[in-house]
């Protein structure tokens, strides 16, 4: 395959009309391996070019499914296989040229038409750039469209948006997408009892009690408006409240598309349609450094943009660049808090996207006198998929699961936090466990879950498992019958109020929870990975960004994974996205004001 490091173009008309001339109309297939599973590439020749190309896949929404969409459009504009893999999303993107090219071999491309075929490349334009608006966001994930939308609600005449990615949606597009907010509309309709004090007192505790008491005040107080205000965007929540894995409440909101990406579609479309004259996009542009006057004043940002300098001029600027999840060495200097006694290296993956979540925002902020607090404050999450730790399969999310360990048996309470789930499994034998559940999550496989995947799906990947009866599904992850069976029925004591907790704690305290007792049974192999990294720049409810002595920062704020004091020690299942959209807000109607 030949997959070289060209540039390509952003210009169009660079059509290579000689390059397919020998190779025969048609439409043809080629299954070639994406970033999270197989998929099938079907390419459609007509008078020697290439005129459609579709893909059949489980690539992520927002990352990879973009990926394949827009390069599948250059390499039609441009009749060459010569293009960039898109930044963030490039295994996706290599596999999108792999499968033209093999369907290029098909339609009858000898080898030196194929060379011909990664040549005809544009490179893009080679010049400096200067941009002027009233509010700078560097990062273009959920927290900047939030940020974004905001500041043009709130008067800023152009926002400028600086991303690093060749997307917009940034690691919030592969989130669960779960909001945790007190909604007493829907959860009075299932019977859940909370509170806004309930949810603060849970967020505090959850959090070791180390977080910033006015910080989550205004978290757990403005999340419902938060709500309000997306759906005001577009955004179509679900009926049903849930419970992410660590939430210790029933208050997860999830949006009717899958994952994250039901929100970042939204958003994105918005300042596309809405606001597309006055937002600027700087796409693959990784900001460099926080631009400031004599007196500290923030007065913009340096970046670069394939190769050249750019320079955004602005009354304000906002960090949206999310956490260091990825950042091995960083995360490993730091790691002096819940995870010390574990060696967070290589070795554990992270869910987040590696490209992005680097903590290049911790280090701008810090050159201009911002203040780090929290930095060992580091949360891992039990559902990664072991070698990577991503989380691309069956998820951990919701009830009527149960973790149980190589040899079969149960462990630990599965509505327990974070921190205390992986602590367990850390603790059992070779650091992993079994997730375990039936048909009480997939009642029909055809149908797709929160994240837009069936099980038939997940099931064609091999990496979950399936058996009619726990005896058979013993046999297939190779555990002792007996100990399985246990496992299920003590869980089912407390899921059935047979118990009011069984004997590893668990209570049945969720409308949802419902004892396991039918087949068809799954299973998939878990370990912890690196989810969310809690500390960052000091904020205060303003997200202004505060320095070192103590003030804010003139013309700087911050929000979303960049920032901390929010979520303590340990992060709740669902506070990440409420954080991203609530403290997104407030940041973009904060920057805009001060930038008038």
């Amino acid at each position: 395959m030949r997959l070289r490091n060209f540039v390509i173009a952003a210009v169009a008309g660079a059509v290579a009309a000689s390059a397919g001339a020998a190779v025969k109309n048609g439409t043809y297939e080629a299954k070639v391996i994406g970033h999270n599973a197989p998929m099938t590439v079907t390419v459609t020749i007509a008078n020697g070019k290439i005129t459609a190309i579709s893909t059949k896949d489980l690539e992520s929404y927002g990352v990879g499914k973009t990926a394949l969409k827009e390069k599948g459009e250059e390499i039609i504009k441009c009749q060459s296989l010569g293009i960039d893999a898109m930044s963030g999303a490039t295994f996706s993107s290599l596999a999108l040229v792999q499968g033209v090219e093999e369907c290029l071999k098909k339609a009858g491309a000898t080898e030196a038409e194929l060379d011909k075929w990664t040549e005809n490349v544009v490179k893009y334009p080679t010049q400096p750039l200067t941009v002027e608006g009233d509010v700078a966001i560097i990062g273009g994930g959920g927290t900047g469209l939030a940020a974004a939308v905001s500041a043009l609600e709130n008067g800023a005449g152009r926002v400028i948006i600086i991303e690093k990615l060749g997307y917009l949606g940034g690691s919030t597009n592969v989130s669960g997408g779960a909001l945790n907010a007190v909604d007493d509309k829907r959860q009075k309709a299932q019977g859940i009892k909370d509170s806004v004090e309930t949810f603060y007192e849970s967020t505090m505790k959850g959090g070791h009690n180390v977080g910033t008491p006015e910080l989550v005040r205004y978290l757990t107080e403005n999340a419902y408006s938060t709500v309000e205000w997306m759906e005001k965007q577009g955004v179509v929540f679900r009926d049903k409240i849930g419970a992410a894995t660590g939430s210790l409440g029933q208050r997860s909101h999830y949006g009717v598309k899958p994952a994250g990406n039901a929100y970042t579609s939204v958003f994105e479309h918005v300042l596309k349609t809405k606001y597309k004259d006055r937002v600027t996009f700087l796409m693959e542009c990784p900001a460099e450094a926080i631009l400031t006057d004599k007196s500290g004043k923030v007065t913009g940002v340096k970046a670069t943009r394939h190769g050249q300098p750019v320079t955004v001029k602005a009354g304000s600027v906002i960090l949206a660049t999310g956490g260091f999840g990825a950042n091995v060495k960083f995360r490993q200097q730091v790691n002096t808090g819940v995870w010390k006694e574990v060696v967070l290296d290589n070795r554990i993956g992270t869910t987040n996207i590696n490209k992005a979540a680097q903590g290049d925002g911790l280090v701008m902020a810090k050159k201009v006198g911002a203040e780090l607090i929290g930095l060992s404050d580091i949360q891992l999450h039990p559902n990664g998929t072991p070698g990577t730790g991503l989380m691309q399969d069956i998820a951990t999310s919701g009830r009527n699961r149960i973790f149980v360990n190589l040899n079969g048996d149960r462990f630990v309470n599965e509505g327990a936090a974070r921190d205390t789930l992986c602590k367990a499994i850390f603790k059992q034998p070779k650091g992993t466990y079994w997730l375990v559940m039936n048909k009480l999550r997939y009642p029909d496989p055809n149908k797709p879950d929160k994240m837009g995947v069936t099980m038939n799906d997940m099931l064609a990947l091999g990496r979950v498992k399936t058996a009619a009866t726990l005896d058979e599904l013993a046999k297939v992850i190779n555990v002792p019958a007996d100990n399985l069976k246990a496992a299920v029925a003590e869980y089912n004591r407390a899921a059935s109020h047979e118990v009011e907790k069984d004997k590893y704690g668990f209570a049945a305290t969720n409308t949802d929870d419902r004892p396991m007792t039918e087949g068809p049974w799954y299973a998939c192999l878990k370990v912890p990975t690196v989810h969310h990294t809690m500390g960052g720049v000091k904020i205060n409810t303003k997200a202004e960004v505060i320095g070192t002595n103590g003030k804010p920062i003139a013309g700087l704020f911050a929000a979303g994974e960049v920032t901390g004091g929010i979520h303590g020690a340990n992060r709740l299942g669902g506070n990440a996205i409420a954080d991203v959209y609530t403290f997104g807000r407030l940041a973009g109607k904060s920057a805009a004001q001060y930038a008038k």
